[in-house]
C-alpha cells in the first residue's frame, strides 16, 4: 500500500443513497471516536485560540456531520461565561435531521447546503472543519481555503486526518473488531488514505494565498492547521 500519495476512492458517507438510520449509526460512532481519541480537544483548541475577550462568539462549521462538535464547543465555552451561537452546514440533509434531533443548543441552525452557496449576512467569528477536507481533491481542496478565509472574521481551522500507516492499521483493527457500523468500518481506514502530509497542507494553503498559519501534529494522528486574521 502507497501511503506516499492520496487515495482518490470514495467514501460510502460521500454517496447520496445511505439509508438515514446507517447515517445515524455512523454519526453517533463517530462522536465516539472524536470524544475518546482527541478530536474533539482538537477542535476546542481551535476555537480558544482563535477567540478573543468577547462575550459572544459566532462559530460556523462546515461538512458538521452530525453536529457533535458544536456540543463539545458549547460545553468548553460555558466554563469560561462565553455564549455560543453555532451555524452547522452539511450538504447531506441525513445528516443534517441527525443533528437537529440530538444537538441542543441555545443559539443553533443548521443548513443544508453546499457551503459555498452560503452567503452570510453577518460573517462568523471563526469557521473551521473537523474530518472534513480528506473529501475533497486538491483544486476544491484551494477553493475551501480561501472560502474559510474570505467568510471568517477572526480566522479560520482545520482538524483532519495524517495519512500514515500506523494510523491506517490501527483505527482498521479499531473499527472491524468493535464497530456496528459498515460505514465506520469501510470509511475510518480509507479516511486516513485521504488524509494528509505536512507538505501537502503547506502546499495547498500557500496555493490559495494564505501565507500566515500553522501547522501542528495532534494525538491521534491530526493535523490543526489554524489561520487567525489579524
Amino acid at each position: 500500500m502507497d501511503f506516499s500519495i492520496r487515495s482518490n476512492q470514495f467514501e460510502l458517507l460521500d454517496r447520496q443513497d445511505i439509508p438515514s438510520a446507517d447515517i445515524e449509526r455512523n454519526m453517533a460512532e463517530l462522536e465516539f471516536i472524536n470524544r475518546h481519541l482527541g478530536g474533539h480537544a482538537i477542535t476546542i483548541e481551535g476555537v480558544r485560540r482563535l477567540a478573543g475577550p468577547q462575550p459572544g462568539l459566532h462559530v460556523c462549521e462546515i461538512g458538521c456531520g452530525g453536529g457533535d462538535n458544536g456540543k463539545a464547543i458549547e460545553k468548553s465555552l460555558q466554563e469560561n461565561n462565553i455564549h455560543l451561537s453555532y451555524t452547522g452546514i452539511d450538504i447531506n440533509p441525513h445528516c443534517i435531521r441527525v443533528a437537529e434531533n440530538r444537538i441542543w443548543i441555545s443559539q443553533i441552525r443548521f443548513l443544508i447546503s453546499d457551503y459555498k452557496k452560503v452567503v452570510f449576512a453577518n460573517k462568523p467569528d471563526i469557521i473551521f472543519c473537523s474530518l472534513f477536507c480528506h473529501h475533497f481533491k486538491e483544486a476544491e481542496l484551494v477553493d475551501m481555503l480561501r472560502w474559510m478565509s474570505d467568510n471568517a472574521k477572526a480566522g479560520f481551522f482545520i482538524n483532519d486526518l495524517h495519512r500514515h500507516p500506523l494510523a491506517y492499521h490501527s483505527i482498521r483493527l479499531l473499527t472491524s473488531a468493535f464497530s456496528n457500523s459498515y460505514l465506520v468500518k469501510h470509511d475510518a481506514p480509507l479516511s486516513v488514505l485521504r488524509g494528509f502530509r505536512k507538505k501537502e497542507l503547506r502546499d495547498l494553503l500557500k496555493q490559495a494565498g494564505i501565507q500566515d498559519f500553522t501547522i501542528e501534529w495532534k494525538w491521534a494522528f491530526r493535523w490543526l492547521i489554524l489561520v487567525k486574521h489579524l
